[in-house]
This record gives C-alpha cells, sequence and structure tokens, in this order.
C-alpha cells in the first residue's frame, strides 16, 4: 500500500516468478493458465523496480518481497509468511496479517 492514503498492490517481477512458480509447482497449473495468471497480475498491480538488493532475511523470496516495498514506497507488507511477520517492522514498513490489514480498512470506513 502506498504512503499516499490510498491503496495500491505493488509486486515485481521476481515476486510474480515466485508466484508463478508455486501456481505451477503446487497448484500444478499448466502453461495458458499460468500466461494468463502472470498477464492478470501485471494488470492489477503496480509492477516496481526495487533499486536495491536487501539481505534482511535468509530467504532471498522474502527480500525481494521486502525490495519492493521499499522501492514502492509501501506502508505495509501483508503476509501470512512467519518469517517476515517476526520483524515486525521494516524501515518504516509496518508488516502484517491479511485479516490485521481489514481489520485496519474497516477502522477507518467509520
Amino acid at each position: 500500500m502506498a504512503r499516499s492514503g490510498g491503496m495500491r498492490i505493488d509486486t515485481s517481477d521476481a515476486i510474480l516468478a515466485e508466484t508463478i512458480g508455486v501456481l505451477r509447482d503446487k497448484f500444478g497449473w499448466d502453461g495458458y493458465r499460468l500466461l494468463f495468471a502472470r498477464e492478470e497480475l501485471r494488470k492489477l498491480a503496480n509492477v516496481v523496480v526495487p533499486l536495491q538488493t536487501l539481505y534482511v532475511i535468509d530467504d532471498p523470496d522474502d527480500n525481494h518481497v521486502i525490495e519492493c516495498a521499499v522501492a514502492a514506497g509501501s506502508e505495509y507488507i501483508v503476509t501470512n509468511d512467519k518469517d517476515l511477520l517476526r520483524l515486525v517492522e521494516y524501515r518504516g514498513i509496518r508488516i502484517i496479517r491479511a485479516a490485521e490489514f481489514l481489520q485496519r480498512g474497516q477502522a477507518t470506513e467509520r
């Protein structure tokens, strides 16, 4: 989510590649379905190009998430990844579960 006040979904090519790999390897999606999913995700999200390589967590895929959030100027990283959640915050970016993020959204609508 961008700091500008409106909600925006940010991703990067590295995150998209990981997502497509999971859909292929764990869920058995075929090539056409994967191609369609990649294109739809690119339309839905703001694709950023991280300018820094960060080594915050041992898992490179988790570091890609942090790199993306830093490059996008995100206010939140919304995840269920335990390693990311243990950080709680990185450079002012809050790391929270989806349920907490949705609760925050409902509270601000009132």
